[in-house]
């Protein structure tokens, strides 16, 4: 290979390593299409293309007055797929200031109306919901540090989802075993790559 071959190589190598973090897009509804930047921070990892596809396909018949949350929101991806497809309301937690900043710009460009930003932790902004006030909340936090299953006993311990209402987690396929606890069943499962995908129903 000669000297400029090699640089130009080298170059490309480089251009894809600074690349950044990204963008993810919205792929139903009003904004469809639309892109929703990555922030560059740690354990961040938004639902890749194929879980949103699959989860909005289970929730669709029940987003038309729902009352949703993202918690752990990072990029936004699924509250905003959510109000993008009709979702009543949308809160959007998230306890870094610069996501959450984020958050709020995406929510300002797409005239967003339906979707608000809090920026606090996700656990104490569940401690702290009133009962029975969530159709709909999101729990997919960085893999590996229990936060889901945490986030699950508060949620059933404040009585924060109506009864017939749903929670979505996503785990690592690798984890070994997941129980939800009392007060939960699973209305639907399924594992894609490197992500198992679950919708529990409140009984």
């Amino acid at each position: 290979m000669s000297l400029a071959s090699r640089h130009k190589n080298m170059s490309k190598s480089t251009k894809r390593k600074n690349k950044g973090p990204g963008s993810v897009r919205i792929i139903g509804g009003k904004w469809r299409g639309s892109k929703l930047p990555i922030p560059d921070l740690p354990g961040l990892r938004p639902s890749g293309d194929r879980c949103r596809e699959t989860l909005f396909n289970w929730l669709q018949p029940h987003l038309g007055t729902a009352t949703c949350v993202d918690l752990f929101a990072g990029s936004g991806a699924l509250g905003m797929e959510a109000a993008s497809r009709g979702a009543e309301q949308v809160t959007l937690i998230e306890k870094l200031m610069l996501a959450a900043r984020i958050l709020q710009d995406n929510i300002d460009r797409l005239g967003a109306e339906t979707v608000q930003v809090v920026a606090t932790d996700a656990l104490q902004w569940i401690s702290e919901c009133p009962p029975q006030s969530v159709d709909i909340a999101f729990v997919d936090p960085p893999f590996g540090l229990h936060l889901e299953t945490r986030a699950l006993e508060l949620l059933r311990m404040g009585n924060c989802v109506r009864p017939g209402g749903f929670v979505y987690v996503e785990i690592a396929s690798s984890a070994t075993s997941f129980d939800p606890g009392p007060g939960w069943e699973v209305d639907n499962e399924k594992q894609l790559g490197e992500v198992r995908m679950l919708l529990l129903k409140k009984t």
